[in-house]
């Protein structure tokens, strides 16, 4: 029996069965399932789901707070539920879930991207702290940078940053119900050799732009979201019986000279802009823009908007060699949070049982994985979060002065990330500085945290 096979079978239940359910996935911390209709779901009885910190429950889809061990009680409900992915294309009238304003899209737009961009950071990160680690040792350890454990090593990291083009082109295909395969297909001829040693000039007397493409994310976004397109189209066109072999011949045929000729290219483009405007808002708003941003980020987190800054911070990373904006800002927050909830256990006197499950929840979010301890400890209690805010602003603000950056894109950045500051020569400097502000961020929220709740505690018992 599996850790969390009675959460997926009462998770099953109180979201009125497989029939009610339409997509399933997860991202680092959070069971993800979208639902058809409302009235079918008891969101009383998801809240108390044995090995789960809670839910959040928005825009047609409950989110199972987790943790690290999300990617298991996934596979566990899968199985438990017998859910398939083909479920998802049956048609129902699904109910409205509340007014359409800005809030709704944002949730929209995030629960989208998660799906997309979540299941690659894991290969982001191996590659990513393979080539930290690779720097040290030929910095600081006198290994050969020809040796062969110095080239594997390599070999590993431009695994994990130059298929990027595939792994997205297959995500992005599977959550737009296409084949996947198609997306990684289409992905793989943008980073194949044969284009990229140039001799594919033309099509059909057409030039095509020469584009390096590895490690590139919105050329392959722009690619696939064509291809959703086509794909629609031939479906209504082509006969069943030669859909097998004519709509992939077909959709590629179309789709490919397309990307290489418009949408690659433009692609490209964009992400220098990105790259650009994030250069230019971190100058213009100078050492200001980080302080803001890590005290706002927890709840970017709560809404589901820290998924959207995914492709910025991947785009960043591929584009620049470094993210100065959304790595820095989620490692003060998270460790922010971590220590807040760490000040709100050593306030409980008479629960060991609370205690010792708020103060598990800090370390966990001192680590990088912070839900637990914001749904499951903070929340309640606003005014504790008044401490991580003001952390959070001692911190990003000594983050802002520094200029500190990552180097890997990552998801979960905390205590266990320090590689992710480790630059590409191998020089520690931002390491240390990254050292500095977390130390600045967890002895400020959290003697920030106890005074405020001293003080509240105070205030009750005078009233008493």
């Amino acid at each position: 029996m599996g850790k969390y096979q009675e959460l997926s079978k009462q998770a099953l239940e109180n979201l009125g069965g497989v029939e009610n359910i339409s997509h399933v996935t997860h991202c680092a911390t959070r069971l993800r399932i979208d639902y058809k209709k409302k009235s079918l779901v008891n969101e009383e009885g998801l809240k108390d789901l044995p090995e789960s910190a809670g839910i959040v429950n928005k825009q047609g889809q409950v989110q199972i707070i987790i943790g690290p061990g999300v990617n298991d009680a996934y596979n566990e409900f899968l199985t438990v539920s017998g859910w398939q992915p083909d479920g998802a294309a049956k048609k129902v009238e699904e109910e409205e879930e509340g007014p359409h304003n800005v809030t709704y899209w944002l949730n929209k737009f995030g629960n989208f991207v998660a799906p997309i961009f979540m299941p690659v950071v894991p290969a982001m990160i191996t590659g990513g702290l393979i080539l930290a680690i690779k720097n040290l040792l030929v910095n600081y350890f006198g290994f050969s940078v020809d040796s062969g454990t110095a080239q594997l090593m390599l070999a590993i990291f431009q695994a994990g940053f130059t298929f990027l083009p595939v792994y997205i082109g297959y995500t992005l295909a599977s959550q737009l119900k296409m084949q996947p395969i198609m997306g990684a297909f289409l992905g793989a001829l943008l980073i194949c050799d044969k284009f990229n040693s140039g001799v594919v000039t033309d099509f059909f007397g057409i030039g095509i732009p020469q584009v390096s493409y590895g490690s590139t994310v919105l050329p392959i976004v722009l690619g696939v979201a064509f291809m959703f397109w086509v794909d629609k189209g031939l479906k209504k066109i082509i006969p069943e019986a030669l859909v097998f072999f004519l709509k992939p011949l077909l959709t590629m045929a179309i789709v490919a000279p397309v990307t290489f000729i418009i949408l690659g290219p433009a692609g490209n483009q964009l992400s220098g802009y990105v790259g650009q405007f994030v250069v230019w808002l971190t100058s213009a708003l100078g050492f200001i823009a980080q302080p803001i941003l890590a005290v706002i980020y927890p709840y970017m987190v709560m809404f589901g908007l820290d998924k959207a800054l995914s492709p910025i911070g991947i785009e960043l990373v591929a584009t620049l060699g470094y993210n100065s904006v959304t790595g820095v800002m989620g490692f003060v927050s998270n460790i922010c949070i971590g220590a807040t909830a760490l000040a709100v256990a050593t306030t409980i006197k008479n629960n060991k049982g609370q205690k010792g499950m708020i103060s598990s929840f800090g370390v966990t979010a001192l680590c990088g994985v912070t839900e637990p301890a914001f749904y499951g400890a903070l929340i309640s209690r606003p005014k504790a979060l008044i401490g991580t805010a003001i952390g959070a602003a001692s911190a990003g603000l000594v983050a802002g002065i520094f200029g500190l950056r990552v180097f890997v894109q990552g998801g979960c950045p905390g205590l266990l990330t320090f590689l992710f500051f480790v630059d590409q020569n191998g020089s520690l400097y931002y390491v240390w500085i990254a050292a500095l502000v977390a130390v600045v961020a967890i002895v400020v929220s959290f003697v920030s945290t106890k005074i405020i709740l001293a003080q509240d505690q105070k205030k009750a018992v005078n009233k008493a």
